[in-house]
């Protein structure tokens, strides 16, 4: 990260979470198997489950804590939605947060996605919730080139530690400008959607490269991902063995052969392209 600290290149997602309370102890659950398996950074957002997931999240390391697994050794992840953008409401949005998590400070504040709200006024309110001890660092999501180059000439903007979007082996549009870029200014890129949403859990074309490996087309499209410099992969999982299969993807070595292979069913962009947005 630009601030020094290492972390690791895969964490775990949790869109989907806290949307129905018959569900939020199994979601609970989840997490806190995801922390034994050794889980470290956990990303969710104020409008998941119009703040239920950040609940569940809450609830599941109030529960490691008391376990005894220490809070410094945990990474966790918001956001902040648009609408809530300028400096009141960013304020506003981060107290709410805050309090369902059942913590004093958030690791890492990220805006959504851009909306009117000048860049600055956000930039303003993430700095006085740096002030204040309630956020350590800041960052975006679903910024293109064009955002991410505002974000940098805007007062403030050189703080950005990260940018959040869908990157995977089907949307690598990235690739053409935005993760260069990122690179240039050692700003690691969060890779949402690292699966497609499941979509590529049991894709035709990974599943040579993944039976040369004794491993899933889940796990080489995780795999790939963490072998590209500078990215986080935070794939959602709510169940056992997608938690465990994730997890050991992080062991799987891809060969130049692999690589080559999976570059050819998933070509990189040869042109700008929309960025990809769930």
């Amino acid at each position: 990260m630009p601030h020094g600290e290492d972390l690791p290149a895969l964490g775990i997602g949790t869109w989907r979470m806290g949307e129905e309370s018959a569900r939020a102890a199994a979601e609970v659950a989840a997490l806190r198997m995801a922390l034994d398996i050794g889980y470290r950074v956990i990303d969710t957002a104020e409008m998941y489950g119009a703040g239920g997931a950040e609940s569940v999240v809450g609830d599941a390391v109030r529960e490691a804590i008391r376990a005894g697994l220490a809070r410094e050794a945990l990474y966790i992840v918001s956001k902040v939605l648009p609408e809530h953008a300028d400096i009141a409401g960013t304020i506003a949005a981060c107290e709410a947060s805050l309090r369902r998590l059942g913590l004093d400070q958030i690791d890492l504040y990220l805006l959504h996605w851009r909306s009117g709200v000048p860049l600055k006024d956000t930039i303003d309110a993430f700095e006085i919730l740096q002030r204040r001890g309630w956020i350590r660092h800041w960052g975006v999501s679903n910024f293109d080139i064009d955002d991410m180059r505002d974000l940098l000439s805007a007062p403030g903007g050189a703080a950005c530690s990260t940018n959040q979007v869908w990157y995977s082996l089907s949307q690598r549009g990235v690739e053409f400008d935005l993760l260069p870029w990122q690179r240039v200014h050692q700003m690691p890129l969060m890779a949402y959607c690292p699966i497609d949403q499941g979509a590529l859990a049991d894709h035709p074309a990974l599943r040579k490269v993944a039976e040369r490996h004794q491993a899933t087309p889940a796990q080489i499209a995780l795999a790939w991902l963490m072998t590209q410099p500078g990215v986080m992969a935070i794939p959602k999982a709510a169940h056992a063995v997608h938690l465990r299969h994730n997890w050991q993807a992080g062991h799987v070595r891809l060969t130049s052969v692999d690589l080559a292979e999976l570059d050819r069913h998933f070509p990189p962009p040869a042109r700008k392209a929309p960025l990809a947005m769930r």
